[in-house]
């Protein structure tokens, strides 16, 4: 074989592999942008209200995240005066309104808590989420506007995430060290693990092909916050933080996030894990019993409906049965006290606990319960 031919083989090959890795990173990006492309928006039939909670008052703001968007919040308190101020970061496919149970229980039991919603969701601007990236931005944009608005007093500063809320808490703290408490439940290390859990259910190994390809897409897309991990934000700060995680998560497996973190932290002092078992993901914070009673009358419902709500030409039709019969049946009492009250017993614990470290007011009952005198 000629010179001449080994070089026009050599050519062929390149060009080959050239356009494979090309079309991999199209596929690649054009399935990311599918998933993350778009805004999301709490469903209004179940919606959570602020006259939902007695004695809870919600304050309005609003705060720029990074390429100019205006970001919705609400400062969320009672008449105590705050221990600190809890920062809430939600998880992927719903807004801060999810949360709005947890905040009522944090402002009823002396914090202050910011819940706000993430470029692209519920009151927020953004005409789409962007990534996963996005929400360690706007948690960095949050804490800043908290630890520099005069309407918020000099407290400590916790955070509470959930999921892609988990991972965000953790990640932020390479760019907020002061930060003294971090609860993440449910969460992931990397930005990159959210698309790779989903990923693989639909690609099977064909993820392994795309994961390079996302990890590139995200660094030209949103720079340093990129490379943000859980990992990083620990070893950037001193924060106490605890881990809490199902065993059975199927939508954020345990793997990757308690489990990577429980190696390297399970002796160290300034860490706490708890490791749960069949509470799922979504709803692993709280009390089943409501949920599953609604849903099994739902079930009902749907049995008695004349038409096949299936079919996408009684679709319409169905979106708004379905909403009629929420708002008729859900009971809103029961649907705004679903938490898992000896759960969040413990995480109060775990923010009060730092709560008196930061501002050195022990009382005789604190010296008992934090020092065991």
């Amino acid at each position: 074989m000629n010179g001449f031919k080994v070089k026009k083989i050599v050519t062929i090959a390149m060009v080959t592999l050239a356009l494979l890795i090309g079309l991999d990173y199209g596929v690649s990006v054009y399935c990311y942008n599918n998933v993350f492309g778009k805004r999301l928006d709490t469903y209004e039939p179940t919606a959570l209200k602020v006259s939902d909670f007695e004695g809870l008052n919600a304050t309005h703001y609003e705060f720029a995240s990074d390429k100019g968007q205006m970001l919705s919040g609400y400062l969320y308190s009672t008449d105590k005066e705050p221990k600190g101020i809890v920062v809430i970061a939600h998880g992927f496919g719903a807004g801060h309104n999810f949360y709005m149970e947890a905040a009522n229980f944090f402002a009823r039991n002396g914090y202050f808590a910011f819940a706000y919603d993430v470029t692209g969701n519920d009151e927020s601007e953004g005409e789409a989420i962007g990534g996963i990236p996005q929400g360690v931005i706007d948690l960095d944009h949050a804490i800043s506007f908290v630890e520099e608005n005069d309407d918020f007093p000099d407290v400590p500063i916790m955070l509470f995430g959930h999921s892609w809320g988990a991972y965000s808490a953790c990640s932020v703290l390479e760019y907020h060290p002061e930060v003294a408490a971090v609860i993440a439940v449910s969460g992931c290390n990397k930005s990159s693990d959210v698309f790779e859990v989903g990923a693989k259910e639909q690609a099977g190994p064909l993820t392994a092909l795309m994961m390079p390809c996302i990890r590139i897409h995200e660094r030209i897309k949103f720079g340093k916050y990129a490379s943000a991990t859980a990992m990083k934000g620990f070893k950037a700060s001193d924060a106490r933080v605890m881990i809490v995680h199902s065993e059975d998560d199927n939508v954020v497996g345990i793997s990757y996030g308690y489990d990577i973190y429980y190696d390297i932290y399970k002796d160290d002092a300034r860490f706490s894990f708890m490791k749960l078992k069949d509470k799922g993901h979504s709803y692993v914070f709280n009390d089943m019993t409501y949920i599953d009673e609604f849903n099994a009358e739902f079930d009902k419902w749907l049995e008695t409906l004349d038409y096949d709500y299936a079919t996408g030409e009684n679709r319409d039709r169905f979106v708004s049965d379905k909403a009629d019969y929420i708002h008729k049946n859900l009971d809103r009492t029961r649907w705004s006290n679903k938490l898992n009250n000896e759960m969040f017993g413990e995480f109060l614990e775990f923010y009060d606990h730092e709560a008196v470290i930061q501002t050195g007011r022990i009382t005789a009952g604190w010296m008992q319960v934090v020092y065991g005198m």
